[in-house]
């Protein structure tokens, strides 16, 4: 599990004595873990509320989905306590640290006035060297001092001990001897700065910069007549690297502030989203919230650290506004789901009702009443996705055994409507033989017409009726095929021209409403697809090699949209009976 990871690594961080050089890695674990927790917070909703879809296509959420949005990993303790204690702990070390800092500053500062003084004052060569030589091993055994502060610092030391060096006559014997030594040490030196300016490496340079600036003031003075030229050298590429070493601070300061800033905006993005919704009682406004608030914790994820106290403050204010959004949300559903427990009870009894009629054979009269009863289904609305697709199947199942004894039943009058055979098996002979018109509109216009007459016609014998039906909308098809439509237009008219054919039908009302349930079917299923789609864009990382994966499935988003919108289109051109 890689939360046991992180948490095992943070324990073997927390047995070393120094913390100091750990601090970036314990700032990486911690944002790893809580990348984790969003992550799982994501992923959990997700596959909540992937398949639930209500019998109008749209998309609903579940109690538990909720709660486990909100549960609390015994994990997610552990990691937090054994960070406090990380934290603690450096920040003590931190003080600490800054505290001795402020001590050898003033031991340095201390050594440059003894330093001063005894180039100054001092006469005696002996002692004057024997004085030199404890400031500097004083100087060498002091630690650091503030960093904003080393430079100067180190600068008055340098030009005191340059100062020393030419103010003290040294032996004559050993003077040039030594000056030609200390001149190739210090273009050593000069050597290893430039190659020095090429590392890319900030902290190394800093690190191995303060070395070479011991090494550099170890080594004593050079002959006069190159000393200048050496030590512009060497100061110009010191400047150089210390400009380097300032603005790459400097530089790293001014992201982590923007990174600050775009923290607090999606901040404010995320409390606009929870007071929109906390008084609202609109599925679809929860819906579209949460998906607004998924974003922002996936842009929150892309977003680098901030400065590290602020890091934490607005970290913990983000974080505290998805928990009250989740447990508003939990809330919500709670009370949505109670609502739907009444009306499954008044479906039921629905169903109730039908089951007790379906034996009747009081056909006028029953089939009033069940019409009726099947308003009130329409009337009472959706009784939720766990309910609502089980008790459609009873209503229906009721309903039709009625109506099946009762087509049955008048069966037995097909004889009386054998001269409607004769008229429809007719005109079906005149449309086959009907011949489509260059103007398009006109031929749709004929069409229609005998859409129109076969129904007119009236009822023909029950087994020939689907026979009739059949070979009428074969004869229609082959019209509308050949009228050559292109895109939305085909389309458009082929959906139209189907309708009219249904009504055409003896069971257009069945029919009706099974064209109805394959588009939302096909709705749902677009849906689902979305969301699908969705999720996975959510694992594509900012490389180059993923755009492309990217781009297919935003455009196959865009598809399953545009499925959506249609099939809703058609939805509403379907006849209510």
């Amino acid at each position: 599990m890689e939360k046991l990871g992180l948490i095992d690594r943070l324990k073997e961080i927390l047995a070393h004595d120094d913390l100091l050089p750990f601090n970036k890695e314990a700032h990486e674990l911690k944002a790893k873990f809580a990348h984790l927790l969003m992550d799982n917070e994501g992923e959990n909703e997700a596959e909540k509320t992937t398949d639930v879809v209500d019998a109008d296509g749209e998309e609903t959420s579940t109690e538990e989905a909720v709660v486990i949005a909100v549960d609390i990993d015994p994990l997610d303790a552990e990691f937090d306590a054994l960070y406090e204690t990380f934290k603690t702990r450096h920040k003590g070390q931190i003080e600490a640290k800054k505290s001795v800092e402020q001590e050898n500053l003033q031991i340095k500062k201390s050594l440059i006035d003894r330093l001063r003084k005894l180039i100054q004052e001092e006469e005696n060569i002996g002692v004057a060297f024997a004085t030199q030589k404890e400031i500097q091993d004083q100087w060498r055994e002091v630690g650091d001092i503030p960093r904003d502060l080393r430079q100067d610092i180190q600068n008055d030391y340098s030009r005191l001990m340059e100062q020393f060096y030419y103010n003290i006559g040294i032996y004559k014997e050993l003077r040039i001897h030594d000056l030609k030594r200390n001149q190739q040490l210090k273009e050593d030196i000069i050597v290893k700065l430039k190659a020095l300016s090429q590392n890319q490496n900030v902290q190394e340079i800093e690190t191995e910069l303060k070395v070479l600036q011991h090494e550099w003031e170890d080594i004593g003075g050079t002959q006069q007549e190159v000393w200048e030229e050496l030590k512009a050298q060497y100061w110009s590429i010191v400047k150089s690297l210390y400009d380097r070493i300032r603005n790459h601070y400097e530089a790293k300061r001014e992201v982590m502030n923007k990174n600050l800033e775009a923290k607090r905006e999606l901040v404010v993005k995320t409390e606009q989203v929870l007071n929109g919704v906390l008084d609202s009682a609109d599925f679809s406004v929860w819906e579209d919230a949460t998906q607004e608030l998924l974003k922002n914790q996936e842009t929150w994820k892309t977003i680098g650290f901030g400065p590290r106290k602020e890091n934490e403050e607005i970290w913990t204010q983000f974080r505290s506004l998805c928990d009250k959004f989740f447990e508003s949300k939990h809330a919500y559903f709670k009370e949505r789901n109670k609502q739907f427990d009444e009306l499954v009870s008044k479906k039921k009894a629905l169903i109730t009702k039908v089951n007790e009629l379906k034996d009747s054979t009081n056909w006028k009269e029953t089939t009033q009443q069940i019409i009726g009863f099947q308003n009130d289904w329409k009337k009472i609305g959706n009784a939720g996705p766990k309910n609502e697709q089980k008790l459609w199947k009873e209503f229906r199942a009721a309903c039709d055994g009625f109506f099946n004894r009762k087509e049955a039943h008048f069966a037995e009058a097909d004889a009386a409507n054998a001269e409607n055979l004769k008229l429809k098996q007719a005109l079906i002979q005149e449309i086959e033989a009907y011949g489509v018109k260059e103007d398009k509109q006109a031929t749709l216009v004929d069409l229609r017409a005998f859409s129109t007459r076969f129904s007119e016609i009236g009822n023909v014998p029950f087994k020939e009726k689907d026979n009739v039906y059949n070979a009428f909308r074969a004869a229609m098809d082959k019209h509308y095929q050949a009228l050559d439509l292109k895109g939305a237009e085909k389309e458009k008219v082929m959906f139209a021209a189907k309708l009219e054919t249904l009504a055409s039908s003896p069971q257009s009302g069945r029919m009706f409403d099974e064209e109805r349930r394959k588009l939302r079917q096909q709705i749902q299923k677009a849906e689902q697809d979305i969301r699908q789609y969705e999720n996975n864009l959510g694992f594509f990382s900012r490389s180059s090699k993923n755009d492309a994966l990217k781009k297919t499935v935003e455009k196959n988003i865009e598809a399953a949209r545009k499925v959506i919108q249609d099939c809703k289109n058609k939805l509403k051109l379907i006849p209510n009976e």
